[in-house]
């Protein structure tokens, strides 16, 4: 098989495998072809990294004319689908940004492109192998993952209704989006990609059917159809422009040059920065949150939020040294601080790893914005490190939810007695998110002497410096409620499934591995790939590497130790300064009284509280997109 056709069946199997979802009715045929189907997948894109990683970027004449009529008609039909619901709910707001979007597609389609038909359609390069990794691997584990946990899920909630087939129809449609969007050149097809993956959200995050999880569902969709209405207006701006329609291959318009890329990279942007869930419309990514823990992982880890982030990275070299570009780079950089601070004051772990996920979104989208080869470099990097992490901590929650039945980071005390295992994955996973030598705080080392070279490096550096020791605040205390050691516990973890077992397992190796071979990764896929782009790129000197494996192998010393902690011995009644204690962590207080021992964490609600922070970053960004979107205005007149 050639590398074109490998593109093709990585689109078509996932929806292949879709329909069967619809059509198998027994749960035990449902659950093979999930395993067998991600397994598929998983290990094609391993093969097409072997294949095509050493071959630069490939572009291939894949399609035709029929095809394209036929994304046009899925995608109106889709629009009535959309606006058939925003009637039904009275989503007055949805209704008419479908309208919108839905005229400007009709002019585009039979007004401006009758006869356009850009050649290459398809393409990968060494950026396009990395997501398809993280899609074909995380996301595959993930729909693994989702066998045993919906299983429980509906045990649990019995009241709402069991639409599993949807369910996993629905993520392996997602699948199949996520890989035609990173494999186009065509940014007609990649537009349409892009609304297959907003519609898949919306159904995932509704699944439910709950008043909070429609309204939800409804919030994602119109912030991401307002960035398919820029992503639509975009794509009128190149037909306008150039009506031969080279331009709508991608690779064309990023070197074309700034006078011509600028207004489509622009608008293109802000429809990444809808989807990848920054200020000001970072309110639907918190509010996904309604939906069963695999789609939070799947959003957060090798789906929506990660295409935001990928397609404003491909159009940095166009942002890089641009006042617009800038905006979006300051967009980015006052998402990560204040999303930062805001995870300080949450205690529902699900929410704390949203806001840490909008915060690292923000830092990657701030690094593209400001658009040099070092800060690509980290940008890239971040996204490899946040997904493999991320993906491992929201199914560690899932996984500790269902067991113990509470996400409060308050009611996870003394985890490691009771869940010793997913504890220690959970440690691992968190280091992976803040500790040396893990990627993500090498490359915001690495973020850090990027900025000082860059316009406003001061102002980045210090909000690097002033979020990234917000992110060491949350996450150590977190990480410090799981292993603290509290008195008669009972292990829980017999009732975990074993799909559930072997995907955490699996994402915990990844954690590890990536972190040790990741210079490799860097000298294999990054390098190559910002060489290209650039004409020189960031290389990782030997004496850091040494460092790197030597801090990696003192840092696993404390979760492994936790495993062979012995059972048999004697704890003494806790020191209460002078105050004696008995059995059930209670203590003597004043006047015959006894008190319980409580234990909590800062959250500092006052300083970091949601509501206020909140407001300042949608004012803040809001301003920013504003001024952005006014340069972009003189641009065109």
């Amino acid at each position: 098989m050639q590398i074109s056709q490998f593109l093709v069946f990585l689109i078509l199997f996932p929806l292949i495998t879709a329909l069967f979802m619809v059509l198998v009715r027994r749960d035990a045929d449902r659950n093979w072809i999930v395993r067998i189907s991600a397994m598929v997948i998983a290990l094609i894109t391993l093969y097409l990294l072997f294949v095509a990683f050493d071959q630069g970027s490939l572009y291939f004449a894949f399609g035709s004319e029929q095809v394209g009529q036929l994304m046009f008609v899925i995608e109106l039909l889709l629009a009535v689908f959309i606006l058939y619901l925003g009637v039904k709910y009275r989503k007055s707001f949805t209704v008419a940004l479908i309208l919108v979007q839905a005229g400007l597609l009709i002019f585009f389609e039979t007004g401006l492109i009758p006869g356009i038909h850009p050649v290459n359609n398809l393409f990968i390069d060494q950026f396009s192998i990395i997501m398809a990794l993280i899609i074909g691997i995380i996301g595959s584990l993930i729909c693994v993952y989702s066998l045993g946990y919906m299983d429980t899920y509906h045990q649990l909630h019995p009241a709402i209704k069991d639409r599993r087939n949807l369910f996993f129809f629905i993520m392996f449609v997602f699948l199949a989006a996520m890989f035609g969007l990173i494999f186009s050149n065509n940014l007609i097809w990649m537009f349409f990609f892009w609304e297959i993956t907003t519609i898949c959200s919306f159904v995932l995050i509704g699944y439910s059917q709950t008043p909070e999880a429609t309204n939800n569902a409804f919030l994602a969709l119109s912030m991401n159809l307002l960035g398919g209405v820029a992503f639509m207006a975009a794509l009128v701006y190149i037909a306008l422009m150039d009506p031969s329609g080279r331009l709508f291959e991608l690779n064309t318009l990023i070197t074309s040059g700034y006078v011509i890329a600028l207004v489509p990279a622009v608008l293109i942007s802000f429809a990444g920065i809808t989807k990848a869930a920054l200020m000001p419309f970072s309110s639907w990514l918190v509010g996904a949150m309604v939906a069963p823990t695999p789609v939070s992982a799947l959003l957060h880890s090798s789906t929506m939020v990660k295409a935001g982030v990928y397609i404003i990275v491909r159009f940095a070299p166009v942002l890089s040294g641009t006042p617009e570009g800038l905006m979006i780079a300051l967009v980015g950089g006052i998402t990560f601080l204040l999303a930062s601070c805001i995870a300080i004051s949450q205690s529902n772990a699900k929410r704390v790893l949203a806001y840490s996920t909008i915060a690292n979104l923000g830092l990657i989208v701030a690094c593209a914005g400001v658009g040099t080869y070092n800060l690509m470099w980290v940008a890239i990097l971040l996204i490899i490190f946040h997904a493999i992490a991320k993906s491992l901590l929201f199914l560690c929650v899932g996984t500790v939810e269902h067991s113990i039945g509470s996400r409060d980071i308050e009611d996870m005390g003394g985890l490691i007695e009771r869940m010793p295992k997913v504890a220690l994955m959970m440690f691992i996973g968190m280091a992976g998110m803040f500790l040396a030598p893990f990627g993500m705080i090498i490359s915001k080392w690495a973020a850090i002497e990027a900025f000082t070279a860059a316009p406003f490096g001061l102002v980045f550096i210090t909000i690097l410096a002033f979020g990234g020791s917000a992110s060491l605040f949350f996450w150590s205390k977190w990480m410090g409620k799981i292993i603290s050691v509290m008195r008669n516990q009972v292990n829980v973890e017999g009732s975990i499934k074993t799909e559930m077992w072997a995907v955490l397992s699996i994402l915990t190796a990844l954690v590890v591995v990536v972190a040790l071979i990741f210079p490799l990764i860097s000298s294999m896929l990054i390098e190559p790939f910002v060489m290209h782009i650039y004409g020189e790129t960031t290389r990782l000197a030997q004496a850091n590497l040494t460092i790197m494996i030597l801090m990696l192998a003192l840092l696993m010393i404390m979760p492994f130790s936790m495993l062979f902690q012995r059972r048999d011995q004697i704890l003494t009644h806790p020191y209460m300064g002078g105050r004696p204690t008995v059995g059930e962590m209670k203590f003597a207080g004043s006047m015959g009284t006894t008190r319980d021992l409580v234990l909590s964490n800062y959250y500092m609600r006052n300083y970091f509280g949601e509501e206020k922070l909140f407001m300042i970053g949608v004012l803040l960004c809001w301003g920013l997109v504003l001024i952005a979107g006014v340069m972009l205005a003189g641009v065109i007149l």
